[in-house]
Order: structure tokens, then sequence, then C-alpha cells
């Protein structure tokens, strides 16, 4: 969606707290539209995800990634190249957040 590409600039342009609610509109359209358990659904959630991770905020981005993992398993299949990304993503948040902890 629009909403979700203009959230994805913002968000590399490390304007964070404007791609926030963006990323969040674009997931609830999706929700409402898709459907809960959809591919698009899933991609919304991680990068809602990964941009909590790239402020510090792995509380709230972990349920993200976990919710995203499980829709894109049951829906796509543990092997596709989306689930396979999201799950990178996530191991990758849980290196980050230890490196964290231990700081």
């Amino acid at each position: 969606t629009s909403l979700n590409n203009l959230a994805a600039l913002y968000d590399s342009q490390g304007r964070y707290t404007e791609a926030e609610p963006l990323y969040l509109e674009a997931l609830d359209l999706r929700k409402r539209l898709l459907g809960d358990n959809h591919p698009s659904v899933a991609l919304s959630l991680n990068n809602l995800a990964a941009l909590y991770c790239y402020q510090g905020r792995y509380t709230e981005a972990e349920p993200l990634y976990l919710e995203a993992i499980k829709i894109a398993t049951q829906v796509l299949g543990k092997n596709h190249p989306h689930t396979q990304t999201i799950m990178e993503n996530y191991k990758t948040m849980l290196s980050q957040l230890r490196q964290a902890e231990l700081r």
C-alpha cells in the first residue's frame, strides 16, 4: 500500500516517529481488508517490528515478529522466502536484545 511505502521511506530516513503511525494504519487497513491471516498482514507486522527494533523497543517488537512468523508459516509455509526473512529478522532481534542486556 502507499501508506506502507511512505512509512518505509520515513523509516529508511530515520524518521521513526513519522513512520510508526503509517505502519500502524497500514497494518489496520490490511487486517480489515484482507483478514488477520494474510501474507500482507505478516509483512506489515514484520515492518512494524523492525521499526521498533531500530528504536531498541524489543519488548514491543517480539510479539509482532512471533505473530508474523505464525501467519507466514501457516499461509506460505516455513520455507517460503517471506517466512524465512521474518524468521531471520526475529533472530537478529533476539541477538540485539541479548547484546543490549549485557550493557
